[in-house]
């Protein structure tokens, strides 16, 4: 089937990954490398993080709940020191690609977040880049989050396209599979450059 949408996860494919800021912020603390994600993927459906991107719980009660989680497993992190980490940087080259991909297709934005921006400093520059898809699918905002396949589903129904004639864009494997399972081709993203030629080749544009 022809490529009639791409949709992008936000951070870590639009802006730099989470994940470099956790490893400068252990570096800092003493912790060991990955620690943070080591308690993000503890009970990864029912965790902390989980429950806040859903809306579940506040960003106070994340604060608390997530450091007895990091505490279970030996180490004091408060959450909301963790929060801060997510913005990332924006990618120039990936907007420049999601506003060409825009001139041929559909385009959307499937994002785990959490409901009080602020708290992951997303400012102005950011909530225009956002303004530039079609439809953006925000998981504090529906209360469904990646990997459920159901958000997936809900951007393709939004968009008004079957899964097959999609290219998906996560840095998470995890969040990949579930859009490969449902028919969609599905890019993980490591790097920008890495991203860029992956999608050129999936829709055939040059970026």
């Amino acid at each position: 089937m022809a490529i009639q949408a791409v949709i992008f996860d936000f951070g870590g494919v639009i802006t730099s990954s989470p994940f470099e800021a956790f490893a400068r912020y252990e570096a800092q603390r003493g912790l060991p490398t990955g620690f943070i994600r080591t308690v993000n993927s503890t009970n990864p459906d029912t965790n902390a993080w989980a429950r806040l991107e859903r809306s579940e719980i506040s960003t106070g009660e994340f604060d608390a709940a997530f450091r007895a989680e990091a505490l279970s497993l030996g180490h004091d992190v408060p959450g909301g020191d963790v929060l801060p980490l997510l913005a990332g940087d924006v990618r120039p080259g990936m907007v420049a690609a999601l506003r060409a991909c825009k001139a041929a297709f559909k385009i959307g934005c499937i994002t785990n977040n959490v409901a009080s921006e602020e708290d992951i400093g997303w400012g102005p520059s950011v909530k225009h880049i956002l303004g530039e898809f079609h439809h953006v699918i925000e998981s504090a905002k529906v209360g469904l989050r990646k990997p459920d396949p159901r958000i997936y589903l809900m951007m393709c129904e939004a968009l008004g396209v079957a899964p097959a004639a999609c290219v998906y864009l996560d840095d998470l494997g995890i969040n990949c599979k579930p859009a490969a399972a449902l028919g969609m081709t599905a890019i993980k993203v490591t790097g920008e450059a890495q991203a860029l030629a992956d999608l050129a080749a999936a829709t055939g544009l040059r970026f």
